[in-house]
């Protein structure tokens, strides 16, 4: 018998060895090239053990899945037919995200005989939920916090930098993959206008209010030449400690810190901005179509997720101000 503080064994350590290789190779990648951190790893590792059990249990090697393969997987996860849990629809669409990961990193590597066979492979319909905007008191906070230099070096070169990243992500509705993406070039001052480069690398031209542009000066006059002496030469805007392009996860890390620094309680994230600027656009007065375009949105559908948001709020206001919203007891 085991003792107690033995470890469990490895669960790749039963697939066959060219499964386990390619796996682990994945995991490196995504660890060095996408900085994803232990315990996101740990989950892929399971979902893709799962899954790697699945095809060898149906004879499948995984450089030759067919799309129909990759399917059933889903099938395997909610009924827990293998014998390991049946899982909710969100746990099953995120297991199949890493399964779409490993094979798009095999078809990369020319290391599938089949492509990519997810591609075709539709995604688990998951409910839709709605975006939990900031109030702007709260945001008006986040920015200010972001704004105060903390110690050590090149404090105040940072705080500027910083403070230019939250007006990035709630002047202009930016997703953190755009705004870490922006290049000097982007901006347009004049204009008073940028170019984002969004998903399916699309781009849209967006207005740049005039907090966040004088936030983007500051930092560009202020705090980037210094940051950028550490580098090599970078067009990128927004740039971290050794001059080079800002990562998201470094970014996600500034939001995090300002949050906390001004004592908001609520999980605040990168894309809660996003939230809150399209939000605080249709409470203004702002027209849904509109709305759309300045987020980049492919389907208005999406955009009338906020529309709640604001008609939930508005009901709010009214059941407490108005003298007939309510009945009398």
């Amino acid at each position: 018998m085991s003792g107690r503080g033995e470890a469990a064994a490895d669960p790749a350590e039963q697939l066959a060895p060219t499964a386990r290789r390619l796996l682990e190779q994945y995991l490196s990648h995504l660890r060095i090239e996408r900085g994803l951190s232990a315990n996101t790893l740990a989950a892929y590792r399971r979902d893709l053990v799962r899954y790697l059990r699945h095809l060898e249990a149906a004879g499948v090697a995984v450089g030759s899945v067919d799309p129909a393969t990759a399917a059933s997987f889903l099938q395997v996860l909610r009924s827990g037919e293998d014998g390991g849990a049946a899982l909710a629809v969100s746990s099953a669409a995120r297991a199949m995200a890493a399964v779409r990961g490993l094979h798009g990193f095999l078809d990369a590597e020319r290391a599938s005989d089949t492509g990519d066979p997810t591609r075709v492979v539709p995604s688990p319909a998951l409910p839709r939920r709605l975006p939990h905007p900031l109030p702007i008191a709260e945001v008006t906070a986040l920015l200010e916090a972001a704004g105060r230099p903390g110690t050590g070096r090149d404090a105040a070169e940072r705080a500027l930098r910083d403070r230019a990243l939250l007006e990035i992500l709630y002047g202009l509705g930016a997703r953190i993959s755009e705004a870490v993406g922006l290049d000097v070039d982007d901006v347009d001052r004049e204009q008073r206008s940028a170019v984002l480069r969004g998903k399916g690398d699309k781009h849209r031209v967006v207005p740049v209010g005039g907090y966040a542009l004088d936030a983007l000066d500051a930092y560009l006059t202020r705090g980037r030449p210094t940051l950028a002496r550490r580098g090599r030469g970078t067009p990128a805007i927004l740039l971290g400690s050794r001059g080079t392009r800002l990562t998201r996860q470094a970014a996600w890390q500034i939001v995090q810190r300002a949050a906390q620094a001004a004592g908001i309680t609520a999980e605040v994230s990168p894309h809660t901005l996003r939230h809150s600027y399209a939000t605080h656009l249709l409470q203004g007065g702002a027209d849904v179509r509109a709305v759309q375009e300045l987020l980049g949105h492919a389907s208005v559908t999406t955009t009338q997720l906020y529309t709640q948001v604001t008609v939930d709020s508005l009901r709010e206001v009214h059941a407490q101000a108005h003298p007939r919203a309510r009945r009398a007891p």
